[in-house]
């Protein structure tokens, strides 16, 4: 290639979330994905970039993860364990287990990714096979289980969901594994304090890569809403004209809840990281022009979505109906201005985001990081502008590696090898490309409200069962507003409220509503959800509605990696 021809720039983002699995009321966890994720996704990650010093990206971690990390290693410290699962793995006595406990433990120590994250395992694949002899007594399978079987099943678990770099390097796991079966409480102890160290620890080696300047760490608004939806349920209309909205019209005092999550995303991400984040990546993505200017108006400089959202609004723009090549319009950041207040967005590539996501798993890593490379190759030779090109690679950070071989450690391994070493191609951050191109980015007069999905709101509402479960959060805030109005509460009663609201207030809920969903899933979270709003009349001192005790979605599909994860497109 031409020796003057610009460097692309690629901001490889990884965005880090769960959403909050404690039961408020309680403080019980009612599932376990944080922590496994932690030990296992937010390890390596962190570890890929301590291996490959040349290598930079930007991860997005949102604050209501963060608050879990921290409320697990207090628990950790504290040895008041109140995740029922990390609870069993230390029980000294797995012999006298209720009902509950034995159908807690099959149930949930045989849900991970059965061909990358089970099966390579002899033994654990045997305690699956077991497990599944016995299944023809039906619901009473796991009374012929011993104490020995339930022991080594939760070590086999946690083994599974350890992070690659941890087996590789940690000599304990290393001879947990080699030993197979018959695990001591001693051993069972020792593994739950390691557990305990590498949650402990991930916060202050992320803080570290940042203050090295390798990483840039961004944040969302606190417990991860979809800030066009709280603003203005209408705005979903931009993509959907025809969409079905809730019966409620609008979120009560949907911009004061806003501006509540943004700044206290910054607060808490300030406290934990020594600065407040430069950008944000808004909930899925969720933009609209309404939710980028208030954020700008946080001080937010920076901001990132689909790819959809810019073809949506270029078309919008156009007066031809008609917008250049996807080359020519995509690997460029714009400004969003409302002539007092701006912000620069960012667009993510959907094809190399998915095929991340979603392909390269099924590849040998080498022919995985060698077709990144020439697609990124093929964008910089087309590049006619004389200015760089910037591709924004943007997807989950946890969710993808359970079905790679080896937690993805070959692919990322090389992929950031490569990357670090290409003379065309440089890693930057989001932040870096703001400093240097900050008085050339091209305008966009109005952004068409979406997502990094499909680059509508159609995720999250629209739907019969989406749509409810916004009405239900709607009866909830009214009941909010006049109960603080009313000045019964006092100080703290009032702060628990608003915390319990913020919680409900969370994407994650809609995602999981609709019949395209499994079953399984489906139902976890909307127990979880309506738990969630229970919770709030209650604190509220209300009693909560009848409707819900009703289901409000209950899933049956069969979605691609169990539906943690979606297409940036539809059809693809």
């Amino acid at each position: 290639m031409s020796a003057v021809q610009p460097k692309l720039y690629l901001n490889l983002y990884w965005h880090m979330h769960q959403p909050d699995y404690r039961d408020t009321i309680t403080g019980q966890y009612v599932l376990p994905w944080t922590y496994l994720h932690a030990m296992k996704d937010y390890t390596d990650m962190a570890y890929h970039l301590e291996s490959n010093p040349k290598a930079r990206v930007t991860f997005n971690f949102v604050p209501v993860l963060l608050d879990q990390l921290e409320d697990y290693t207090h628990q950790f410290n504290t040895k008041h364990i109140r995740d029922p699962l990390l609870a069993l793995l230390v029980r000294n006595n797995l012999e006298y287990l209720s009902k509950e406990e034995r159908c807690l433990i099959v149930d949930s120590c045989f849900k991970s990714h059965h061909e990358k994250m089970l099966e390579p395992f002899a033994h654990y694949q045997r305690l699956l096979n077991i497990y599944n002899a016995l299944r023809v007594q039906g619901s009473t399978a796991s009374n012929y289980l011993s104490g020995q079987y339930m022991a080594d099943l939760l070590v086999w678990y946690h083994l599974a969901w350890t992070g690659e770099s941890i087996r590789r390097n940690n000599t304990f796991v290393q001879a947990l594994m080699e030993k197979g079966s018959q695990f001591t409480v001693e051993e069972r102890h020792a593994l739950f304090a390691l557990i305990g160290d590498l949650m402990s620890d991930l916060i202050p080696r992320y803080k570290k890569l940042q203050s090295t300047g390798q990483i840039e760490i961004s944040s969302t608004p606190h417990y991860h809403p979809i800030l066009p939806l709280l603003l203005d349920f209408k705005s979903t209309r931009d993509a959907m004209p025809f969409a079905p909205l809730p019966s409620c019209q609008s979120y009560p005092g949907g911009r004061i809840r806003a501006k509540a999550h943004i700044k206290s995303a910054q607060v808490t991400h300030e406290k934990r990281f020594g600065k407040p984040p430069v950008g944000m990546w808004p909930a899925e993505g969720a933009v609209s022009n309404a939710a980028l200017l208030l954020m700008a108006e946080q001080g937010v400089q920076w901001a990132a979505t689909g790819e959809g959202v810019l073809a949506n609004s270029l078309y919008k723009a156009s007066e031809t109906g008609a917008i250049p090549s996807r080359n020519e319009y995509l690997y460029q950041p714009y400004r969003v201005s409302n002539g007092t207040n701006d912000i620069v967005c960012f667009f993510r590539d959907d094809h190399l985001s998915d095929k991340i996501g979603f392909e390269y798993s099924k590849l040998h890593a080498s022919e995985a990081v060698a077709d990144f490379i020439s697609s990124l190759e093929a964008i910089h030779a087309n590049n006619d502008s004389g200015d760089s090109r910037v591709v924004s690679v943007i997807l989950d950070g946890e969710n993808a590696w359970e079905y790679y071989p080896y937690n993805a450690f070959y692919f990322l391994s090389e992929l950031y090898e490569a990357l670090s070493s290409h003379p065309d191609i440089a890693m930057t951050t989001f932040s870096d490309i703001v400093a240097k191109t900050k008085k050339t980015f091209t305008s966009l007069p109005q952004i068409v409200a979406g997502s990094w999905v499909y680059g509508s709101f159609s995720t999250w509402i629209g739907s019969p069962d989406k749509n409810l479960g916004w009405d239900l959060l709607c009866d909830a805030k009214k009941k909010y507003d006049e109960v603080m109005q009313s000045g019964i509460l006092n100080t703290n009663e009032i702060a628990a409220c608003e915390h319990q609201l913020s919680i409900c207030e969370g994407s994650d809920w809609f995602w999981w509503f609709g019949d395209y969903n499994s079953s399984v899933s489906v139902d976890s979270f909307d127990r979880l959800y309506r738990r969630n709003l229970s919770n709030l009349y209650r604190l509220l001192k209300m009693p909560a509605p009848k409707s819900l005790s009703k289901p409000i979605s209950v899933g049956g599909g069969d979605p691609a990696v169990g539906g943690t994860m979606r297409r940036g497109q539809e059809g693809e």
